[in-house]
């Protein structure tokens, strides 16, 4: 094991003095077209923060960027679990290591002592140090172990709690007594009693829970991977999951509209328990070459359970001054490329957080009293680097997933996951001479061609791959995003391309056709040879990554297509490798089927259906073929296609991929097969029992 030092690559939007004021304006003239930008109420009965002076970015004076922030006291350890971990008392960190199935400890301070790994029962997600114990989320058994660190550094399991498969993020209660925790693909949230060792419940929620903070030990809440809202947890008694409406990016939304939002890995709360901060993408925000969104963190005021920032509303370009000028600055001014923001923590002597760009590879720190903290960007660290001129994705520091904090919050440490690296920043200096140290802790389990695929797949930097979004930031942990995306003509070319909403096409191109796309499911589903693509139009997996690499971007007319198909193949059978090596499928509990999922199979094999002809079970449920589909209705959103012939998809884990249809009409499997209308195969003529023992059969699978 080996340090190396980066010197140099930080970004410091103060010394964009043009670009900061432009933006400190923006947030003052949106604060003058309504009232209610202004913070509601604190719960505690104080004055709110007008919006202008609150969103004003971080100042960082040249006499005060040599000094550590001041703090009037040490902030308490984290109650939110990440892949990477402080010890309660500051002498070690702890990676949750889900790609080799152990927990390393690293001793601080960060020197060459080897890491001291713990195997685990199953793949680790989220560790967090509660007193002199460390609570490990483990996806596949659902599991929440309780471990003791020995003397020799390693971790002895204390307790073994079973919780909800595939459970993912941690959280507990001031109090250290109550923990709770995300289960991802079987979308429960479990409410566990720490002392007795106990799941106290387990309550259903929308798919793809993740992040998760509990306020004052009555109420948490959760991100979701999919979808902006959040879902709030009432923690007493019973337990009660409720639905919070949090659209995303709302200062960059087109007017009287809401975007949704994915990627929703990570939530921070301020230590007051006034802001919870969501950091994800924006699908469909406008701006600059942003073809898929714009990477956001919002802020959810937990008085009242409402947004900080409005939703616009008024007239577009034509109307006022002032609207006219927040219209074009929004959809001009770059913001931070904090693209595929995967962990994120508070710190409190700033009052901002710290935001770990997996795609950008990149550590940004954002104002976190601004009413839109997403484009206050105060210090922007890069990680990422590259050892070989052949390869873009970065070799060092590659796909950070994890923050934590020294106890004084001047240092901040990094878990890069695509490299196997762990980064120390001096977060008490603010210069360009800023110094990354970076120190390598394991290698890559996966072949070398593989592994080079999966720090392409993290990547978003590298242009001939994705025009600034990488293949995680569709298909995290290559799963999917739920979005619908738009195909469309290319802004400056007729070749298509993909954008996240309409608002998105200049005006010169309308009217122009727009064909719905959903981001598929790539995890467990991509065994086959082939072929691949929405018509079955790209023989291998090779040429379907290919074509990808053509869709994803705005084509620059100085740089063409036809330029870029001799390194992107150069890259797809890297990424083709770790697809299929390197991507873990859901888990799924090895059990019996019921009567009823019994029933269900025999209705879905039956010759009066036709579903296993075309979904055929040996095969990955699909047959692999173009099979001309009955065009649904056409709704005003999207165009209809003249190929109506669809590759039969996979339903291998079909129930955790809502909605369905290529333009995702369908919001449930219920939903599907009432409206299928002998579209695919015949099912008009089953009964409603044998409609839900086919959709229970279907959940299995």
């Amino acid at each position: 094991m080996s340090f190396f030092a980066v010197v140099g690559g930080a970004v410091y939007t103060a010394a964009n003095p043009m670009r900061r004021s432009r933006l400190a304006a923006l947030l003052v003239l949106a604060s003058e077209l309504s009232a209610c930008h202004s913070e509601p109420p604190s719960s505690d009965g104080g004055a709110p923060a007008s919006a202008s002076s609150s969103s004003a970015p971080v100042a960082r004076s040249s006499a005060s960027a040599s000094a550590a922030p001041a703090a009037a006291s040490v902030p308490p350890p984290p109650r939110e679990g990440g892949a990477l971990v402080r010890a309660a008392h500051g002498e070690a960190l702890y990676i949750a290591d889900e790609d080799r199935s152990a927990v390393l400890r690293i001793a601080l301070p960060l020197d060459e002592r080897a890491p001291i790994a713990t195997k685990m029962p199953g793949r680790p997600a989220q560790a967090l140090a509660v007193g002199d114990l460390l609570l490990v989320t483990i996806r596949d058994p659902g599991l929440l172990l309780v471990m003791a660190p020995a003397a020799d550094g390693s971790l002895a399991e204390t307790a073994r709690i079973a919780v909800p498969v595939d459970a993912w993020g941690l959280a507990v209660s001031p109090d250290g007594k109550t923990a709770v925790v995300t289960s991802a693909w079987s979308h429960q949230v479990s409410v566990v009693d720490l002392d007795a060792k106990t799941v106290r419940y387990s309550l259903d929620v929308e798919r793809e829970p993740r992040g998760v903070v509990v306020r004052d030990g009555k109420v948490a809440y959760v991100s979701h991977l999919v979808g902006s809202a959040l879902t709030r947890i009432d923690l007493d008694g019973p337990g009660k999951a409720s639905r919070v409406d949090f659209p995303a990016a709302p200062l960059r939304t087109p007017l009287d509209a809401k975007l949704d939002a994915s990627f929703g890995f990570s939530l921070a709360m301020s230590p007051d328990g006034k802001r919870l901060f969501a950091a994800r993408h924006a699908l469909g925000a406008p701006g600059e070459a942003a073809w898929f969104g714009a990477p956001t963190v919002d802020v959810l005021m937990l008085a009242n359970d409402k947004p900080l920032a409005p939703a616009r509303a008024g007239k577009p370009l034509g109307g006022s001054a002032v609207e006219d000028k927040i219209e074009e600055t929004w959809l001009t001014t770059p913001m931070p490329a904090m693209v595929q923001p995967r962990a994120m923590v508070y710190r409190q002597s700033t009052k901002t957080v710290l935001v770990a760009s997996e795609g950008a590879h990149t550590l940004y720190e954002l104002n976190a009293v601004a009413i839109d903290p997403g484009i206050t960007s105060v210090f922007e660290q890069a990680l990422g680097s590259s050892a070989d001129p052949t390869e873009p994705a970065p070799t060092r520091c590659g796909a950070p997933s994890g923050i934590a904090l020294s106890p004084d919050e001047t240092l901040a440490y990094v878990w890069c996951r695509a490299t196997g690296d762990i980064a120390l920043v001096e977060l008490g200096k603010f210069s360009e001479a800023a110094s990354v140290r970076v120190r390598h802790l394991a290698d890559d389990p996966l072949p070398a061609a593989a592994a080079r695929g999966r720090r392409a797949f993290y990547d978003a930097s590298d242009p001939i791959t994705s025009g600034g979004l990488a293949c995680s930031g569709c298909h995290p942990e290559g799963r999917d995003d739920g979005h619908v995306w738009l195909e469309v003509p290319g802004r400056f070319t007729k070749a298509p391309i993909f954008v996240g909403s309409t608002y998105m096409m200049p005006d010169d191109k309308k009217p122009y056709d727009r064909y719905p796309r959903q981001t598929p499911m790539l995890a467990g589903r991509v065994a086959a040879a082939g072929p691949y693509g929405w018509h079955a139009q790209n023989d291998d997996l090779e040429a379907r990554i290919l074509e990808g690499t053509r869709l994803h971007r705005w084509f620059n007319p100085e740089q063409p297509w036809e330029r870029l198909q001799t390194a992107a193949k150069q890259r797809a059978g890297a990424l083709a490798g770790f697809l299929r090596g390197g991507l873990v499928p859901p888990p799924k509990l090895a059990r019996p089927l019921t009567p009823q999922e019994e029933r269900g199979r025999d209705v879905f094999s039956g010759a009066d259906t036709g579903c296993a002809g075309c979904h055929t079970p040996a095969t990955e449920y699909t047959a692999r073929v173009a099979v001309p589909i009955k065009s649904p209705p056409a709704t005003a959103a999207f165009s209809v296609e003249a190929n109506d012939a669809f590759k039969t998809p996979s339903l291998l884990f079909v129930g955790g991929t809502a909605p369905y249809y290529h333009d995702g009409r369908a919001p449930t499997l219920e939903a599907l097969i009432a409206g299928n209308e002998d579209r695919m195969g015949k099912t008009s003529q089953l009964s409603e029992e044998d409609r839900a023992a086919l959709v229970a059969f279907l959940r299995t699978l």
